[in-house]
């Protein structure tokens, strides 16, 4: 079965490239299935136990997990017992054997078990049989309590099992033999026999022994490996096994196991448990690295010993039992295991942990289990967190455990290498100190490996092997060997290396032959194989204490390696070495390294004089002259206590910047928290990166400066500073193993790396020690999570103390670093010298934000120290950009000189401790302006533009002792910088500042801060110091935002929380954004003339483009500047902040108010300039002027409006000059004259003795305020009833569309009454008329004074309006035209017009083009909403338009296009397009101009009811007639209804037959629908549909028998009237008149009645019925209701039992009732199944053979069935379906299909699909498989169903009744409410709801903004797909604004929204009262 399916599973991907159907087919195999499994327990005595059992099966497919078979009864597996289980586990396919266990917990553990049973419930015949007959025992029989059990179908098989003999030979040596316990698993190809102890009667494992054993097991093919290992029990358990050999009897096999190994904890590599393949001596162990964690909870840990097994993919292979020995298990401990086995079988499935309950504290808390795997890179995690404990939880003491996936880790891969060290066989070659290696290839280098074993190594003529793990570096190039004992006894010689790369079998060999000693040879103890060498001068610096006593190490890095850390042991030219000026050479032996890029030097930091000035380093390879050398200057310390306190450094060659190459990794360690975990010893990291690795670094100079490293719970900070070796991939960690307390437990390391941006967080929560866990003392850690923190770039800045007297400084230095692209943090310049004294340098490298080009700097002190004062010299910053150095100079180098020119200190100079600095090349720019003056204007206007101006308001508390008299001070932060304080000394606004409830104003200048994000203020406490403050508001013009930062709170050391300085932050809500100001620089030239000047307020406004404009801005600040300027033929200049009018200025408006002593002035002219937007330069707009603005002179105007006459372009070129260019403005606007006419209303008291002013806006701009001051119609201006008239003149404003009128509420009779405002444009001759009927009054209406009020305009169009639809590709529609129904023109104003429209299929539509034909401005269209349903495709979209489309309205165009992305898609039916044809009888009269209704019923669902068209020419006499119809897509159909509602003059109609063209359909009639015509004198009528001559719906009779409860006043004198719902769809309304009795419905009483001629509705789903509520009782108690359909013979019932009245139960009068009838199949039942097949449409798909197919169910299988292929009725052709037949026992849901081809010849067949149909349901198997032909009969293939369809009537049947919450919210506008009676239908998925009213008693509903709410009771209805409003138009006021409607199912609480927001009434929108609303998602 597997083989078969696996090559079926090739031929698809191969053949058919069905790659979809892989993979379903794939999820099958390995899906989730359910087993019953039966275990008889034996009749013998004792046969029952007590332990937990368990269950593995074995399958084609897989392998299940273990399966704890677990019974709440306490009598399971007791004897002579039978147990059945049902368990949920992989589908692993037919069952080939089972694995059955128990974990010997309990008292009685033994258990005799007699057979097994399972079966497959999804295919409950698959029923397999398990012999067993034996104990599971540790006592009994052979001891064994784990069995391996064959299967087979036929109960009384029972398979034999396979014996192995199993020879043990231990070798002949001294202490080879074991006392304790050994065990064998062996693995073959069909799996593995299990963990088998091997026991038999006599001593086995004696020294130099055979032992042999037979065990049983099921065939497991050709043998692979085995597991074999002991449990180091007894008093001698360590072992040497010389080999193990297997004879297979079954197979006659014998398989040989060499093993020549120790099996002890203190020899060879401490193992006691090996894998050993067959025949091999080669190891080929892969390594798993195993976590154990116990959990920390009490009582976690254990003294059992704990195993494991680990499982591969599908559980196919597994480890074995491994025994994780040497562990503590102690509670929250990790032990750390290497379990080596030789199987690949990562990543892994689960792992099965456990223990032998073997100790006094058995019970076991795992937490979890971690298993890295070198060889695949792959970290899994196992999480358990539950006990393992026979008397906790569920009592299991093993468990299986699952991987937590989101918690794998992809590590470095790692290789086995096999290592053979060879010791030379001379006199003393043998060494006892510790070997290390390193190996290096052509992709990098290894660790370096540390060579340990627990037997003696590289003794004289020895050969000793070691396994190393090493990752991929490509072939290898050399390899480094050496010891670390100097003393004089640790010589060794060394013969020879050999490598062996055991997966690929490439072996390296190294010849040596030579001493690693201090007494022999060169005295060296590294050995690098090939060898070269490298002479290295290293000169110590010539100033004092430059020497050093320490040990001086060196390693040189190259393009191909580097040498490792050589230590400086003997200088070839002093004695004495690293004296004060001494130059020291050495030799290193390496092989050669290429280009040598750097050095890393440093020295340990022991002895007494331990710190290092070191000069140089100079490099060359030996044999090349002095000049070659490569010289890597440090001019630096390697000290403690000096510098930076670094004590090793890696230099790089000569050069600018030398500190910026190297790149800072910032290391926190953090010692865990347990007892002991501090350590002595000293730590080394190693870094690996994505470019290399670090060398093995120790960590001497602790960056937080704390006394004792690595304390318990501490944190040490160290900085490394190295090459840059990109992102870090693992962490290398570890100690020296020295000290008294060397043990440390390593909580976690955490490594930043500013300048890459990057954190790295490495846990570690384990033991570093060679006594805890598994001895280790470094371990490789990966990280667990990368964060980005912010990004720094090193700088390195050089600072200049000046020569002067006194100039040196002991304060703290900071400085702040400001580019293009932001600034620094505050950086602090410090080291650990004595920094800033006179006439020195220091040079600092600092970690931060790149800030882009750098144009300034802030240095500052603190002030701290005697002799605080400083002067600065210079500073110097240099930053590595693209590898390129970059310098910027900040000379400060005189007193009172250049940009610095002052002291930092408090006592010189201005006091201040702080210097803003900027470049030389900057500060001395100067733009070459002969006319200083004009030079410093022109910088003014720059520098505001560089600058920020914030108006400060800060309002104190309205409280008691709210203000202060403290000085107050306040801090901007921006984004980009901060202000520094800032005092707040000069109020605007009041003199006395800060008192109670005053706003204080003040102005703030700063450059470029960026936007603000919180400000501090504060006050020194001084006076009466106490204030509250109640909120600081800062508006940034040139930002273009208002912040108000709230606070609310006092300022007062006594009150609150005593607290005087607080951070305050913004309110976003209360952010108010505009458009951003920008600097304008306006001169103003008052005329040489008499009387010219003005101490008058001046104001001005600019005008740009389009309307937009700035605020009226005046130009003096206060009374003092009023009389400064504007003096007769002055010329006066102000740089104001207003805002961006864009490029071209229109106009200014310039003024005064006319105070003052001498107010009248006389302005010649005024010129703005401003900044132009791209390049160097400015532009000057000139406008003239030349007249009075005095209300004593001219025209008495005070406001003048100018234009530009000229504008003067400057430039500055690239050479340097300034280039100018004067234009003359051609088309500047002209000035227009306005008459303005106000009315007032003719009302009591509407006139007004007020102020009156107004403002005229235009889309060109407005006129500004105007006060409304001489009427030239009255004297007396405003008066009741009269019109006022004003002329004003103002730069032309285009089309006026609104107006701004106030007064100012002055004098006794303020209140005025506004009828209209009308202004006649005099040059255009334009009227603008504005309505207004509103009272400006401070007691009336809403109590305003001010009003905008509008243009009257009409927003309908007479224009022919059209629509485009555009879909994907450019595809679009013609233009739809929208031509209005019954002749009407025009869209009117507040209209809602609907159209149906035809084009061609663009498909999924992406937009939306509407617009009309007017081209004049009068044809102007305001379009608020525009909807397009497109029901083909069942989508309709909303675009909210609220836009003109006019030539003269908002950007002129009459077009507009929509996306589909800005509209709100609701879900509608999809519809598919029908074409009817209606034909009408050919006799007399036949013809009607009646309306004609059609319902259509289809298998799936039922359409409303649709008018069909007359269109003047339809459905007369012998016509036929066509239609398009959109319907819902319910086919097949089933029958038609249709309706006439007898209106016309013509109300008669003889209907012959209506016909569909596509699928071909008819629906015959032939006869009349008329009130008078025909026999049947009805006006509706149902039709069966026929197709190919099958009639698809029966006629029938419906008896339907209605009983009445037996309840008091049960009866009803109402109309009764009902719907029966059906498979066929429904019957219509049928009115229960004709009765068997004469007063029907009484109480008790079972009423019938007589339904003839229906069409059959087949099986009934529900009944809806009701009554009108008329009569004198028309309450009703409905017991039932029974309906019979006479031609099915099948009666259906109705419970129902409830009332039907207005006045009891629910007050519903309408019910629907589910069907009740109890439609359960009996399984002796027979069902019948259709079957349609279809065949593949390829070449050779199509079959002569027959075919067999067997269905599998949930309750049984089917027999055989043929499906027959004869040459008469040929099936199986390419393409086509065939149905077939066929009745079987019920077999419940389908799960499966069988399905054979039988032939003699092999060839092939597919089949794409099978839809298997039986009496509710529809099954589709999407099978696309080639379909093998087979002469055997059991040769099939299985297909599992693909898709359920349940059909309509099944579900209708199990329908529950619901309770529906229905939310009503009416509109808030005016006469939203109705007073009409509303209806609801409810739609939903099964089926509808029917006509419902809306009513509630005594509550006055639909009410203006209100919300009511109705509770219906109906039959569930599914996802609610629409809903229908309706009301009947009756009562006083009836229209209704319907907002939306809420639909709740109390039953799971989904609630559905459907949008309105339209009007239902006949005299508003489109005239309607009934919407169709769908619901919003």
């Amino acid at each position: 079965m597997q083989g078969r399916i696996t090559s079926e599973l090739w031929f698809i991907t191969e053949q058919c490239n069905f790659s979809s159907l892989l993979v379903s087919l794939i999820s099958i195999l390995l899906s989730v299935s359910v087993y019953e499994v039966v275990t008889v327990t034996g009749d013998v005595k004792g046969a029952g136990t007590d332990a937990n059992v368990f269950v593995t099966l074995f399958g084609d497919f897989g392998v299940t997990p273990k399966v704890h078979l677990a019974s709440k009864s306490r009598t399971a597996f007791e004897k002579n017992k039978t147990d059945v289980f049902r368990i949920k586990t992989h589908n692993v396919g037919p069952l080939k054997k089972l694995r059955i266990e128990h974990d010997n917990t309990g008292m009685n553990a033994s258990w005799f078990l007699d057979r097994v049973v399972v079966t497959d419930m999804n295919r409950p015949h698959l029923r397999f049989y398990f012999a067993c007959n034996n104990w599971l025992s540790r006592e009994e029989a052979d001891n064994l309590f784990v069995r391996d059990l064959l299967g087979s179908l036929n109960p009384m098989d029972v398979p034999k099992l396979n014996k192995y003999i199993v020879s043990v030979f231990t070798a002949d040596m001294k202490g080879s033999g074991t006392d304790a316990d050994v065990f064998l698993n062996i693995f073959g190809e069909n799996g593995d026999t299990g963990e088998r102890r091997l026991d038999s009667d006599k001593d086995n494992f004696e020294r130099g022994s055979e032992d042999k054993f037979t065990i049983e097991a099921p065939n497991l093919g050709r043998l692979r490996k085995i597991t074999i290992g002991h449990n180091n029990r007894g008093s001698s358990a360590g072992w040497f096994l010389d080999k193990v050999v297997i004879d297979d009897m079954g197979n006659k096999e014998v398989y040989e196991f060499p093993v020549n190994r120790w099996f002890a904890m203190d020899e060879d590599d401490g193992k006691i448990q090996r894998d050993v393949l067959v025949g091999s001596m080669q190891p080929m162990g892969i390594v798993y690295n195993v976590q154990v964690m116990t959990g920390n909870v009490r009582g976690a840990g254990t003294n059992s010993k704990i195993h494991m097994v680990m499982h591969g993919a599908k559980g196919i292979k597994n480890s074995g039992k491994v025994f994780l020995e040497g562990g503590a298990f102690e509670r929250g401990l990790i032990d750390i295991f290497n379990v080596e086995i030789c199987e690949l079988i990562s990543p892994l499935s689960r792992v099965t942990i456990g223990h032998d309950n073997g100790a006094v504290g058995a019970g076991w808390y795992c937490e979890k289990v971690v298993i890295y795997c070198p060889f695949t890179g792959i970290e899994q995690t196992f999480p358990c967190g539950m006990w393992l404990d026979e008397d906790e939880g569920d009592g299991l003491i093993e468990r299986e455990l699952y991987e937590m996936v989101s918690l794998r880790q992809k590590k470095q891969k790692k290789y086995p290498w096999s290592l053979w060290i060879w010791t030379s066989d001379v006199k003393g070659a043998g060494t006892d100190a510790q070997v290390f290696l390193q190996i290096y290839g052509e992709r990098g280098k290894s660790d370096e490996i540390k060579l340990e074993n627990n037997s003696d190594s590289f003794e004289q003529g020895q050969l000793d092997k070691f396994i190393i793990e090493m990752p991929d570096i490509g072939r290898l190039l050399k390899l480094r060997i050496w010891h670390e004992k100097r003393h004089p006894f640790a010589g060794w010689h060394l013969a020879k290396v050999t490598l062996l790369k055991t997966l690929t079998m490439e072996k390296y060999s190294f010849e040596c032959g030579r001493w690693l000693d201090i007494n022999e040879d060169d005295n060296e103890i590294v050995r690098e194989l090939p060898a070269t060498g490298y002479r290295v001068t290293i000169c110590t610096g010539n100033v004092s204490g430059s020497g050093t006593d320490a040990s001086v190490f060196l390693n040189i890095i190259g393009d191909l390696g580097d040498t490792g850390e050589r230590l400086m042991f003997m200088s070839k030219n002093n004695v004495n070495k690293f004296e004060k000026g001494n130059h020291d050479e050495f030799l290193i032996e390496s092989v050669t390294l290429g280009q040598v890029r750097k050095v890393r030097v440093g020295h340990d930091g022991r002895g007494g004089g331990c710190g290092w000035f070191l000069d140089k380093v100079m490099v060359r390879e030996e044999g090349q002259p002095e000049s070659a050398a490569t010289e890597f200057p440090c001019f630096r310390w390697l000290d403690r206590n000096e510098d930076d306190g670094q004590i090793v450094r890696e230099l790089v060659p000569a050069g600018d910047g030398l500190r910026l190459f190297n790149v800072n990794y910032h290391i926190a360690i953090k010692t865990g928290s347990v007892n002991g975990a501090s350590s002595d010893s000293r730590v080394f990291v190693k870094l690996y990166g994505e470019k290399g690795d670090t060398d093995k670094v120790i960590l001497a100079v602790s960056d937080n400066d704390l006394r004792n490293y690595y304390e318990t719970g501490q944190t040490d900070i160290f900085i490394l500073e190295t090459f840059d070796i990109g992102k870090i991939n693992r962490l290398l960690i570890g100690h020296t193993n020295e000290g008294l307390r060397a043990g440390w437990f390593l909580d976690s390391v955490q490594i930043s790396v500013p300048v890459h941006g990057m954190q790295y967080m490495f846990p570690s929560h384990r033991w570093l020690c060679k006594d805890e866990a598994d001895g280790k003392v470094e371990v490789e850690i990966y990280p667990s999570e990368v964060l980005e923190i912010e990004q720094l770039i090193s700088y390195e800045v050089t600072v200049v103390t000046g020569d002067v007297r006194a100039a040196g400084t002991n304060a703290n230095v900071f400085c702040q670093i400001y580019g293009d692209e932001g600034k620094t943090e505050v950086l602090a310049l410090k080291s650990r010298s004595n920094n800033f004294e006179r006439g020195t340098t220091e040079i600092f490298k600092i970690e931060a934000l790149d800030v882009g080009k750098i144009y300034k700097m802030r240095i500052y002190h603190d002030g701290k120290g005697i002799g605080d004062g400083w002067f600065l010299e210079t500073v110097d910053i240099k930053r590595l950009t693209m590898e390129v150095v970059e310098t910027f100079t900040f000379p400060c180098n005189r007193w009172y000189f250049f940009p610095c020119k002052r002291w930092l200190a408090v006592d010189e100079d201005d006091g201040q401790l702080a210097r803003e600095l900027v470049p030389v090349d900057e500060a001395f720019m100067k733009k070459g302006d002969d006319d200083e003056e004009d030079s410093e204007a022109t910088l003014g206007l720059e520098q505001k533009a560089m600058s920020t101006t914030y108006t400060v308001r800060l309002k104190t508390g309205d409280k008691k002792y709210a203000g202060t008299d403290a000085n107050v001070f306040m801090i901007l932060y921006g984004t980009k910088d901060d202000t520094g304080i800032i005092n707040l000394k000069a109020s605007k606004t009041h003199k006395n500042k800060f008192e109670r409830g005053m706003t204080d104003e003040f102005t703030v200048e700063a450059v470029d801060i960026g936007p603000l994000k919180k400000l501090r203020v504060g006050h020194d406490n001084r006076g009466s110091a106490g204030w509250f403050l109640d909120w600081v508001e800062i508006d940034a013009q040139s930002l273009g935002q208002k912040l108000r930062f709230p606070c609310g709170r006092w300022l007062d050391k006594g009150e609150d929380d005593g607290a005087i300085v607080r951070d305050l932050f913004p309110n976003s809500l209360q952010t108010e954004f505009y458009t951003p100001f920008v600097p304008y620089e306006i001169k103003t030239f008052t005329s040489d003339v008499f009387g010219a000047g003005t101490d008058a307020d001046v104001f001005i406004v600019l005008y740009g483009r389009d309307a937009v404009c700035t605020q009226q801005k005046s130009l003096c600040v206060n009374k003092r500047e009023r009389r400064m300027y504007f003096e007769r033929g002055a010329e006066d200049m102000f740089i104001v902040e207003l805002e961006d009018v864009g490029d071209v200025m229109e106009k200014i408006r310039i003024g005064h108010d006319n105070r003052g002593v001498n107010p009248g002035w006389h302005l010649d002219r005024v010129e703005i300039r401003r900044l132009l937007r791209k390049g160097k330069g400015s532009e000057t707009i000139i406008f003239p002027c030349e007249c009075w603005l005095a209300k004593s002179e001219d025209d008495g105007e005070t406001v003048r409006e100018l234009v530009p006459s000229d504008i003067i372009t400057e430039k500055l070129s690239r050479d340097g000059s300034l280039k100018v260019t004067e234009v003359e403005v051609e088309d500047a606007l002209e000035t227009h004259t306005y008459k303005v006419s106000v009315m007032t209303g003719d009302v009591y008291g509407a006139g007004t003795d007020a102020n009156v002013f107004l403002t005229i806006y235009g889309d060109l701009g407005d006129t500004g305020e105007r006060k409304l001051s001489k009427s030239e119609t009255n004297s007396n201006k405003f008066e009741r009833g009269a019109v006022d008239k004003f002329t004003m003149e103002a730069v032309d404003l285009g089309q006026v569309f609104k107006i701004k009128i106030r007064h100012d509420n002055s004098m006794v009779s303020a209140d005025w009454y506004l009828d209209q405002v009308e202004v006649f444009d005099v040059d255009t001759e334009e009227v603008f008329l504005f309505l207004c009927e509103r009272w400006l009054s401070r007691k009336r209406e809403d109590k305003r004074i001010e009003r905008l009020f509008y243009v009257k305009r009409d927003s309908s169009t007479t224009s022919r309006a059209f629509v485009i639809i555009i879909g994907a590709n450019h595809t679009q529609t013609e233009r739809l035209w929208l031509d209005l129904p019954d002749g009407r023109k025009g869209f009117e104003a507040g209209s809602l017009e609907s159209f149906e429209s035809h084009g061609s299929d663009v498909g999924e539509i992406k937009k939306v083009e509407l617009g009309h034909d007017g081209a004049t401005p009068e044809s102007c269209w305001l379009v608020d909403e525009l909807s397009v349903a497109v029901p083909t495709k069942g989508v309709k979209y909303i675009f909210a338009c609220k836009c003109w489309l006019a030539k003269d309205r908002g950007d002129g165009l009459t077009a507009r296009v929509f996306n589909v992305l800005d509209a709100e898609a609701i879900s509608i039916s999809q519809k598919v397009i029908y074409e009817l044809t209606v034909v009408t009888g050919d006799v007399q009269n036949a013809g009607t101009d009646t309306l004609i209704f059609m319902s259509v019923f289809g298998a799936n669902g039922s359409t409303e009811e649709m008018l069909l068209q007359k269109n003047e020419d339809r459905f007369e006499r012998g016509q036929e007639d066509t239609f398009n119809m959109e319907i819902d897509d319910i086919a097949p159909l089933r029958k038609m209804r249709l309706r006439i509602d007898g209106s016309g003059s013509r109300p008669d109609w003889f209907l012959d037959k209506v016909s569909s063209a596509y699928p071909v359909s008819v629906f015959t009639y032939e006869d009349w629908l008329s009130k008078t015509h025909g026999p049947k004198r009805t006006m509706i009528c149902e039709m069966a549909a026929v197709v190919d001559e099958e009639v698809m719906v029966e006629l029938t009779t419906y008896i339907i028998q209605v009983r009445t409860s037996d309840v008091a006043a049960a009866g009803t004198d109402a109309n009764v009237w009902i719907i029966v719902f059906g498979e066929n769809g429904d019957t219509g309304t049928l009115a229960l008149k004709e009765c068997n009795k004469s007063n029907k419905f009484e109480r008790k009483q079972v009423d019938t009645f007589r339904f003839s001629d229906i069409l059959s509705l087949g099986d009934l789903s529900k009944v809806r019925v009701w009554h009108d509520n008329t009569g004198l009782a028309p309450g009703w108690h409905l017991e039932y209701i029974d309906v019979k359909d006479e031609i099915m013979d099948k009666t259906f019932r109705f419970p129902c039992d409830r009332w039907l009245a207005k006045n009891d139960d629910d007050g519903q009068i309408m019910r629907e009732l589910a069907c009740a009838n109890n439609d359960y199949l009996d399984l002796n039942e027979k069902t019948k199944y259709e079957i349609c097949v279809t065949t593949g449409d390829m070449a050779e798909a199509e079959t002569k053979e027959n075919a067999w197919i067997v269905l599998e169910g949930k309750k049984g299988r089917s027999k055989e069935f043929v499906m027959e292929n004869s040459s008469k009725k040929k099936r199986f052709l390419r393409g086509n379906v065939d149905r077939f037949e066929f009745s079987s026992k019920t077999l419940g849901d389908i799960a499966g299909i069988c399905l054979v081809t039988h032939t003699s010849v092999h060839y092939q067949t597919i089949f794409c699909l099978f839809v298997l149909c039986s009496i509710n349901f529809r099954y589709i198997f999407s099978c696309n498989a080639l379909i093998p032909l087979s002469p055997k009969r059991d040769d099939f293939l299985t297909f599992e169903c693909t898709k359920t369809i349940e059909s309509f009537a099944s579900k209708a049947r199990s329908l529950v009744p619901v309770k529906y919450e229905i939310i009503v919210i009416t509109g808030d506008e005016k006469g939203a409410g109705t007073d009409a009676n509303v209806f609801i239908t409810i739609y939903g998925t099964n089926g509808d709801s029917g006509h419902r009213q809306l009513r509630q008693k005594f509550r006055n509903l639909f009410e203006r903004e209100q919300t009511d709410r109705f509770v219906l009771e109906m039959l569930d209805m599914g996802e609610l797909q629409k809903v229908r409003v309706e009301h009947d138009n009756s009562g006083l006021s009836p229209g209704w604004l319907l907002d939306r409607v809420e639909v709740t199912n109390t039953a799971n609480g989904v609630t559905t929204i459907f949008l309105c927001g339209k009007w239902l009434d006949t005299q508003r929108a489109d005239g309607q009262i009934a919407r169709v609303l769908y619901p919003k998602y």
